[in-house]
């Protein structure tokens, strides 16, 4: 669908097919992100990985963070963050046990504080500070600005003060940081690299200087920001999702606790636990299908191209509807319904070769925080339906859970979700199974 947004010409792809064509046939010609001036105030003149343009210098931060902040390595150094946050947060809900809680607030937490930690540290003073500025700053890169689709009339942000409110941000955002960076400057680990947090990471990369394009401390802030600002909302917002999917379908619930009680540990879950849960995977893969991301981040074209027939030309802005892709009628049986057995004896996966299913987008500009964002949703949710059951509050029953969705920050539940947590006693289930 091609759409004149403004001065800008803008083409929506809303099929697997099509998205195909821009994602991995035509990849590299979609590879650029656009200019807005949000971007290039909150994040540095856009030198983050997220919003920088295609080039060089996008390559080579790309390959850092493969390579050195998300490798599989890095991110399983991270686990005991994870694994301490997750059972600080099964401690809270057993002091709430029995009581209506908003678990949004619960799972908003434990998400914020695990990626903070592992990507600042403990030492960060600010830290619930930092989170304010940073969602504030999502605000401001999701809104609508007149600028963006108008670049004649940047005039009119300000005008209306929102360029003089997002440098304020910028600026109070910056303090934080660089006081983060002192802070790690002062006090950096002086055994090995598996001791290192993110901004450990990228201070030793910098400061040894063996890089084609030389890196800056403002380079540092702003991939700081991608880190943080990649995984808070989406984790989040999937759990939570998943989370109400599984309360408006008791059985799906029933059968998915099922499995998560008999490969459990006793009171733990570890890795090759998660790996073995089949059917929590399924629900997952499910949630992401119906509940990710609604549209990926906009790419704009390099080139002038042509995609089925069609010529899109240079500078064209690239909307794709992934919510279109996991819910297309020729790639999937009833798609309007949470189905988790769909992917029973499916290879379909979210790791950008399956463009029916795009949570993480595709292509050079996938996220690159997959294993790392999975790794801490996987988890999450095994505890919660290992260590609990579940009620919906005020007697509310399953068909009557408003499931109406609100794009704010990310594809939320217009309503947060209210349960009841219900502590389960493990050691008389296991009983039961085995007498069973």
């Amino acid at each position: 669908m091609y759409l004149q947004l403004g001065q800008v010409p803008t083409v929506v792809i809303s099929s697997p097919r099509l998205a195909q064509e821009i994602l991995k046939t035509n990849d590299a010609v979609f590879a650029n992100r656009p200019t807005t001036l949000a971007s290039q105030i909150l994040f540095y003149k856009a030198q983050d990985i997220a919003w920088a343009p295609y080039g060089s210098y996008w390559i080579q931060m790309r390959k850092i963070c493969t390579l050195e902040l998300l490798s599989v390595k890095r991110v399983r150094s991270y686990s005991f963050i994870r694994d301490e946050e997750i059972k600080s947060m099964c401690k809270c809900l057993e002091s709430s046990a029995g009581r209506t809680i908003v678990l949004r607030d619960v799972l908003v937490q434990l998400v914020n504080d695990v990626i903070c930690r592992a990507t600042v540290g403990d030492i960060c003073k600010d830290r619930s500070t930092l989170i304010d500025v940073l969602f504030d700053i999502m605000r401001a890169v999701i809104a609508f600005n007149m600028g963006s689709y108008f670049p004649n009339l940047q005039f009119i942000n300000a005008i209306t003060g929102k360029k003089a409110k997002w440098l304020k941000r910028q600026k109070q955002l910056d303090i934080i940081l660089e006081d983060i960076l002192e802070e790690h400057r002062s006090h950096r680990p002086s055994v090995g690299h598996d001791q290192e947090d993110l901004v450990d990471v990228l201070l030793r990369i910098k400061e040894n200087g063996d890089l084609d394009q030389p890196i800056t401390i403002d380079n540092v802030k702003a991939i700081i920001l991608d880190m943080i600002i990649g995984g808070t909302s989406t984790s989040s917002m999937t759990l939570e999702w998943a989370m109400a999917e599984l309360m408006r379908n008791p059985q799906i619930m029933k059968k998915v606790q099922a499995e998560v009680r008999a490969k459990a540990n006793g009171n733990t879950i570890a890795e090759d636990d998660i790996q073995n849960m089949h059917y929590l995977k399924m629900v997952l893969k499910e949630t992401f299908r119906l509940h990710g991301p609604p549209l990926l981040v906009p790419r704009i074209s390099r080139e002038d191209c042509k995609v089925e027939g069609y010529n899109i030309p240079v500078k064209t802005r690239i909307l794709i509807n992934a919510w279109a892709c996991g819910t297309d009628l020729d790639s999937w049986e009833n798609p309007d319904s949470f189905i988790p057995e769909r992917f029973e004896n499916s290879s379909i996966n979210y790791l950008g070769s399956n463009f029916e299913l795009l949570p993480f987008g595709g292509g050079r500009r996938i996220c690159p925080g997959i294993s790392f964002g999975v790794g801490i949703i996987e988890n999450a949710l095994a505890n919660l339906l290992l260590h609990f059951d579940w009620e919906l509050s005020n007697g509310l029953r399953p068909h009557e859970l408003d499931m109406t969705e609100a794009i704010v920050l990310s594809n939320l539940p217009k309503n947060p979700l209210k349960v009841v947590p219900i502590t389960v006693s493990l050691d008389k289930y296991k009983g039961s199974q085995v007498a069973g």
